[in-house]
């Protein structure tokens, strides 16, 4: 599984769930889908569009990676998660082919997601590409509607070291004829999308300057994941279906209710203010950063854990010097160990202590904090899922 152990269980081909779904009749040619890439933003992304369609009165599924405290929460309808039934006659009825061709975790989550949604009889889907987008297992739909949210240096080692590399990568799901909606994304990024969009003769809209509905997520950075989401709402409108303004508006406002998206800028208590945030790259804690420069707390403190294969000195370059750190891993093998994470971080002069897990570094920074003060969990999904309660 590439979340918890990292390289060795990715997979970069589509040949595999190929094969899984030509052995389930192929479901994901029976509902209608959204295909949604980028480096930041897709979960967030993909929730608003999946809220709105939902408020309109669509059955929708949503595809996306990874869970924070429980496997079905990456494949729901209308919110709800799948069954731990279906979800176990699946393995039961499906497992000996997988000796055959020994596909990748995110392969079989993936076909099962399809097979899901395509028992379920959605109207639409709403499917997040789980890394890159050309050769992702996602990219097998033939989706209504593309949507690449932005382009940042994640995955390096797998999509390529530039950002025209990566947007190469990420432009791989765009088809035929098929409209595909930008969000912010810089120009040499940008223009490789569009040199692929004008190859395949796909309508290309830009949403940087769509008047978007203000949603319930908080963080500054969701004002572009909201433009694109809006686009690809109206562009999906323009498509036949049916969602006016007033929807559109009441999905971003009940996204959380609707969808159960977790781990951004998430308050977990008040006094002292306490929040979970997801952000793991250099272009998150970027918005980050700008997030927290709007902070009136006393004093910080930060609960920080990444995982190893990340490009830590670009992250930990952007974070302030002032912080109390607290230095932990997530209880998985890909993390990175706390003391090379403190050493790492001293480097960019951001000083703290070690522990032994999340919980105990998040005891601590609480045991330390004033009530004015601000505690923060970042740095890796992983870190922060293991803070975060069971999903009600």
């Amino acid at each position: 599984m590439f979340h918890r152990i990292g390289a060795a269980a990715y997979k970069p081909d589509i040949g595999n769930i190929s094969l899984l779904c030509e052995n389930l009749q192929n479901p994901h040619l029976s509902f209608k889908s959204v295909h949604v890439a980028g480096t930041n933003g897709k979960g967030s992304t993909s929730s608003l569009i999946a809220s709105s369609l939902q408020e309109a009165g669509y059955k929708v599924g949503l595809f996306t990676s990874p869970h924070l405290t429980d496997f079905r929460e990456r494949i729901r309808v209308n919110g709800k998660k799948i069954s731990e039934e279906f979800v176990a006659d699946f393995v039961s009825t499906q497992h000996e082919m997988w000796q055959a061709i020994q596909p990748s975790f995110f392969e079989i989550t993936t076909a099962l997601a399809f097979d899901y949604f395509a028992k379920q009889h959605v109207d639409m889907a709403v499917i997040e590409v789980g890394m890159g987008g050309r050769l992702d297992s996602t990219n097998i739909i033939q989706p209504e509607l593309c949507v690449i949210t932005s382009i940042g240096n994640d995955h390096a080692q797998f999509l390529g070291d530039t950002p025209e590399k990566i947007a190469f990568e990420k432009a791989g799901i765009i088809k035929p004829h098929i409209p595909v909606v930008t969000g912010q994304i810089a120009e040499n990024a940008l223009a490789v999308i569009r040199k692929r969009a004008h190859e395949l003769n796909a309508p290309h809209f830009e949403s940087i300057d769509a008047p978007a509905p203000k949603s319930a997520l908080e963080g500054n950075y969701q004002a572009f994941n909201e433009k694109t989401a809006y686009v690809a709402l109206y562009e999906l409108n323009k498509l036949g279906w049916n969602l006016p303004d007033e929807t559109i508006e009441a999905g971003f406002q009940q996204v959380i209710q609707n969808t159960h998206l977790r781990g951004r800028w998430q308050v977990l208590t008040q006094s002292p203010l306490t929040i979970a945030e997801v952000a793991h790259n250099e272009e998150g804690i970027l918005q980050l950063k700008q997030k927290l420069s709007n902070t009136t707390a006393t004093a910080m403190h930060i609960v920080l854990g990444m995982v190893e294969d990340k490009n830590h000195d670009a992250v930990l370059q952007h974070f302030p010097t002032t912080a109390t750190y607290y230095f932990c891993a997530a209880n998985i093998p890909r993390a990175l160990d706390a003391e090379s994470m403190r050493l790492k971080a001293a480097n960019f002069n951001l000083q703290g202590k070690t522990y032994p897990s999340v919980q105990d570094a998040l005891n601590a920074a609480q045991n330390a904090a004033e009530p004015s003060d601000l505690i923060l969990i970042t740095g890796s999904i992983f870190t922060v899922a293991e803070i975060l309660p069971d999903e009600e």
